[in-house]
């Protein structure tokens, strides 16, 4: 008996479960929620500030988490969200970027999408929803700097992809478009990548996840950049 009451209930849990899970992705797929609260509560920024927010994903999102002192000391916003596509991030740049007023972007996205962490996609269409975002941004008299996206050899939660060939193709995407429209590309991969084409081991934490001495090389890469794009205003 009891052996019937317990596939009864497992029964029940995989039932609820799908309806659950489709709820959640339909009500909000880009988590809109996410960041809500702290865009309502940021201040506008003053006529002297030079307000600079970094779009991405869990990379971004876990920069200021295992290196907040690189965001604290300069006043930069992360609005990186973990395991977003670059269609997600298109869908909330107005929330999470345009409507902050900063004086830059920093995009860096793609890993997802290469991933399939929504399904299959081309690269082409990652590059559009990339050059998307850096055209809204300019629209809004917003500066943009274009990231590369950071090696990977294999993905731990979707493996056997075999990425590093696609991020170089999309990386070259990204460069040509940056030397097209003159636009600051960062290029964190050349500095972070091995001679498989996966991420160097010290700067990793599971093959895909900067570590703090990876987000250290990012910083002052990346530090230089802003500056200099600051200061063309």
């Amino acid at each position: 008996m009891k052996s019937i009451f317990r596939l009864a209930f497992l029964v029940l849990i995989l039932m609820q479960y799908p309806a659950y899970g489709q709820g959640v992705k339909s009500s909000d797929w880009v988590n809109y929620n996410r960041y809500a609260q702290a865009d309502k509560q940021l201040p506008v920024p003053g006529p002297a500030e030079n307000r600079v927010v970094f779009m991405g994903n869990s990379i971004t999102e876990f920069w200021a988490k295992r290196d907040s002192s690189f965001f604290a000391d300069n006043g930069y916003i992360d609005r990186g969200i973990s395991g977003q596509v670059t269609s997600q991030m298109l869908l909330r740049f107005r929330q999470d970027v345009i409507d902050l007023k900063p004086a830059l972007v920093v995009i860096l996205a793609g890993t997802n999408d290469i991933a399939e962490n929504a399904g299959p996609i081309s690269l082409r269409h990652v590059m559009d929803n990339i050059v998307s975002m850096a055209q809204l941004a300019e629209a809004n008299n917003i500066k943009v700097i274009l990231c590369s996206v950071t090696p990977a050899f294999d993905f731990p939660w979707h493996k056997g992809l075999h990425p590093a060939k696609q991020i170089v193709k999309l990386n070259s995407m990204i460069k040509s478009y940056c030397v097209e429209n003159k636009i600051p590309y960062m290029n964190y991969y050349s500095k972070m990548v091995d001679d498989r084409g996966g991420m160097i081991r010290n700067y990793t934490i599971d093959g895909v996840h900067p570590s703090h001495e990876g987000y250290e090389v990012m910083d002052s890469l990346v530090q230089r950049e802003i500056k200099e794009v600051l200061q063309s205003k």
